[in-house]
């Protein structure tokens, strides 16, 4: 017989554990299903330890920009501080102890296992039963994707999870995928010591975003020493026990390590979906403005197909959770999903870039501000490459995308995204007063240069 409960959550990463949260502590009867680790793949494998390499890695950077402003520094790598720091204060040795207990004080109670569907409503978890009177919650999240590349499955080959669980910067490094994982821990490998190829398969890297950030990272990445190949498609992968050897094309490199970093692959198509009339023959799941797949069924997080991003996850699971409590509130809305590369220059974005836009048939109208131009950037000196751009529709007279670059061109974009999301009118932004001298006059500037 089936344990009757209110909701079941299968996948308790950021955005089930969230989910599953709020409504345990509204008085729910939650069960939270999980294979893994509670917390999922940010906490332990993901945005948190590659962000504590990525800070490390910048601060050797930033070391070694001391004489070109203020003295003089000797720097000396040591990968050890973080591989520690990842392992004592944000993984504990991945052990979800502390997450799971969070749930359970919170009023649920998790169930370790891989959670199946079996009929509308119903659960299945290692041999138990649940189900649910309100409603099933699936945020299954996404996995590495190995590409099908001759001799790859038969290499000891790092994805981003082994990469973060590395006690020792390799001697030297081969990068598989020149996205926003393979480029963050390309640069934070080789600030550590590692010599780092990068090889894309598409004509640049970054695709997905705006030319000039392409051009913009590899230009740094060039001028720190990493060798960066793109429109390489590889062909093989050998390892001798001691080296690998990757063939692309008329190119035969090798290194200690390989790390795949190719793109996710989600994880809903083992769920049962089928025993429910839920198709899944596609790239992700359909849902509606409250995230909901069918009647009491809903999804959240990389499966929806609308960025597979912690803060997309959460900002979905806020909408099912007041949806299964009944408090009503506006669904989802999609225009303004911010996005940040944390290269050194971070790459914020949001919104649509210049070629979305276009082909959407908007009246497109774009301008750049150079950071290095400005007085903050020209303060800043040493490390102060990047820049921003504007995507407008003038027809309307908004912004519909746009990129910000730089030093922290992540927290800048936070201003941008509300203009998106907003929808504030191009003249109201004009018209603000923005502060001297700091990152943001890029915005004022690049504003001003719309026609």
């Amino acid at each position: 017989m089936a344990e009757q409960v209110d909701v079941v959550v299968v996948g308790m990463g950021p955005g089930g554990e969230a989910a599953a949260g709020e409504l345990a502590r509204a008085g729910l009867d939650v069960i939270g299903v999980e294979s893994r680790l509670v917390g999922g793949e940010c906490p332990y494998y993901g945005c948190i330890p590659s962000k504590m390499a990525v800070r490390a890695a910048d601060a050797l950077a930033e070391a070694r920009r001391v004489p070109a402003l203020g003295g003089t520094t000797e720097v000396t790598p040591d990968f050890a501080t973080v591989a520690r720091r990842i392992r004592d204060e944000a993984t504990d040795d991945w052990d979800d102890q502390v997450a799971a207990d969070r749930f359970e004080q919170a009023g649920g109670r998790l169930v370790r296992g891989r959670g199946v569907l079996t009929a509308p409503g119903t659960v299945r978890v290692e041999g138990r039963e649940f189900t649910a009177s309100k409603a099933v919650i699936l945020n299954t999240g996404t996995e590495p994707a190995v590409p099908p590349i001759e001799g790859l499955a038969d290499t000891p080959f790092w994805t981003n999870r082994e990469a973060v669980a590395a006690t020792e910067a390799p001697a030297s490094l081969i990068v598989l995928g020149g996205g926003a994982i393979g480029l963050e821990l390309a640069q934070a490998f080789s600030r550590f010591g590692s010599q780092v190829t990068v090889v894309e398969a598409a004509d640049r890297l970054m695709s997905l975003e705006e030319p000039e950030s392409s051009r913009l990272v590899a230009d740094v990445l060039a001028a720190e020493g990493l060798q960066v190949h793109t429109g390489a498609s590889v062909d093989r992968v050998a390892h001798d026990g001691e080296k690998f050897t990757v063939t692309a094309g008329g190119l035969a490199l090798e290194a200690e390590r390989l790390l795949v970093a190719t793109g996710r692959r989600p994880n809903f198509k083992d769920l049962g979906l089928e025993s429910v009339g839920v198709d899944v023959s596609g790239r992700a799941l359909e849902t509606d403005a409250h995230l909901r797949v069918a009647d009491g069924l809903y999804a959240i997080g990389d499966i929806t197909g609308k960025g597979a991003f912690t803060h997309m996850s959460m900002y979905q699971a806020s909408i099912v959770s007041a949806h299964v409590l009944g408090r009503g509130g506006p669904g989802a809305e999609y225009h303004a999903v911010p996005r940040v590369t944390f290269t050194d220059p971070e790459v914020g974005a949001v919104g649509l870039t210049e070629r979305q836009a276009r082909d959407q048939g908007l009246d497109v109208a774009t301008a750049v501000s150079e950071i290095p131009s400005s007085s903050r950037g020209w303060i800043h000196k040493v490390g102060n490459e990047g820049f921003v751009k504007l995507v407008a529709d003038s027809g309307r007279g908004i912004l519909v995308g746009a990129t910000s670059a730089g030093p922290t061109g992540g927290e800048v974009l936070s201003m941008l995204t509300l203009a998106v999301s907003e929808r504030t009118p191009i003249e109201r932004l004009r018209r603000m007063i923005y502060a001297y001298p700091t990152f943001h006059r890029a915005v004022e500037d690049a504003l001003t240069r719309l026609p």
